[in-house]
């Protein structure tokens, strides 16, 4: 850094300092710019972080199949009705048995969504949901045990009354850390004896933490139900395949649903991060909205700082003569204004990305995606406060560095 630069930012320090109270409120301006554009950025790589965290856990090498909703064909009087039957339990084993790609298949089905489960003088809510799986289930859908064991094949054969708990339900019914291992729990009216508990996956998009699970031929039993329908979850086991292994298991599909060639597929393939990336989709929209907003406020931010800049050459009309008079050139004075400028665009550019970064990360605290520190808002912050900084400071100092001295020395 020159003498003449380092002389500059003296001189710009001193002119702040020494308008205080409208150096202060042109920072907080800019400030508040920069606050709102790093902190709604910050926020929402907060949210996409989240996001990968809690697709990750299902894996990028997971898909299930489900049954394809029935739907209306047609716009006049004469519409169809255009129905698909559901994937039942033999559909679901037969697939289970014949799938011979090297994967995990599960079996699952929604028994209830408004459960409630008691223990002694413990009672939960009617909004526990009971899912009936297989000894494939926590594998593929991203669960892990914390206590105890998963469900034996065996048990899955014969419908067991056992039941596997997540962290929340078990810390509802067996309260001040007492072990639910081995005890005997209510669900409805039946009996289940408690064989596991699961590991707390938090308020994620990918699984509840207020559910219990069933052994699916239990579930079958316990909630039979007209036209249940079941769903087929495959992790392959290696991620590289994952479309190999779709296209296997679409054509085995097809096989036992009896699926004629020009019939479409009465099932739907999902791949674990299809939600993902539609979120994501709708993120960038949110991030553009949030560009524009932020860009808009910045806008304003270097309206007032023009407007500070052209009061303070006309303030300092005497000094600029003084300056000139004692050898300043037009360049001296238009960088000192400039340099001032940017000082103040800095100093505004470096409180609003503190506050953009902690607003932001207030977030991403509360759905726990951990302290973001986002660089490339960082470098945007900065490199915008800076041009912002440089076009509202150019035309004062251009007009500053213009002044007659003779005039300037006479102005009062």
């Amino acid at each position: 850094m020159t003498t003449l630069v380092k002389e500059n930012i003296r001189i710009s320090i001193d002119s702040i300092r020494a308008h205080m109270t409208r150096s202060v409120l042109t920072i907080l301006i800019i400030a508040f710019g920069i606050m709102a554009l790093v902190g709604i950025l910050t926020s929402i790589d907060a949210i996409r972080f989240y996001l990968d965290k809690n697709f990750t856990m299902m894996g990028a090498n997971t898909f299930s199949i489900t049954s394809r909703q029935s739907r209306i064909e047609g716009a006049s009087r004469k519409s169809l009705a255009k129905y698909y039957r559901v994937i039942n339990w033999q559909d679901a084993s037969a697939f289970k048995a014949q799938y011979n790609f090297p994967a995990i298949v599960s079996i699952s089905m929604q028994a209830t969504g408004i459960a409630t489960m008691k223990y002694a003088s413990q009672k939960t809510h009617p909004n526990i949901q009971v899912i009936g799986t297989d000894e494939n289930y926590i594998l593929t859908s991203g669960y892990e045990i914390e206590k105890g064991r998963n469900f034996t094949p065996h048990e899955v054969f014969y419908g067991n009354y056992s039941t596997i708990l997540s962290s929340e339900v078990a810390n509802k019914l067996f309260p001040n850390k007492a072990d639910p291992l081995d005890k005997v729990v209510t669900i409805g009216s039946a009996k289940y004896k408690v064989i596991g508990v699961l590991k707390s996956k938090g308020a994620s998009l990918m699984g509840s933490d207020n559910l219990c699970l069933l052994p699916v031929t239990n579930a079958r039993h316990a909630y039979s139900r007209p036209g249940e329908s079941f769903t087929i979850s495959v992790l392959a086991r290696d991620p590289l395949q994952l479309d190999a292994a779709i296209g296997e298991a679409h054509g085995l599909m097809r096989a036992i649903r009896d699926a004629r060639t020009t019939e479409e597929d009465p099932f739907e393939i999902t791949k674990s991060d299809n939600l993902a990336n539609m979120l994501y989709d709708n993120i960038k929209y949110l991030r553009l909205a949030a560009t524009i907003i932020g860009i808009i406020t910045l806008v304003g931010a270097a309206i007032g700082l023009m407007n500070i800049m052209l009061v303070s050459v006309t303030e300092r009309t005497n000094e600029i003569g003084v300056r000139k008079a004692l050898g300043a050139n037009k360049s001296t004075i238009r960088n000192q204004f400039l340099m001032e400028a940017i000082v103040i665009g800095q100093l505004g550019g470096m409180a609003g990305i503190v506050l953009g970064i902690l607003i932001g990360n207030i977030l991403a605290i509360i759905i726990g995606a951990g302290f973001i520190v986002p660089w490339a808002w960082i470098f945007l912050g900065v490199t915008l406060c800076f041009l912002v900084a440089v076009i509202s400071g150019l035309i004062p100092a251009l007009k500053a560095a213009e002044l007659d001295p003779v005039e300037s020395l006479r102005y009062e």
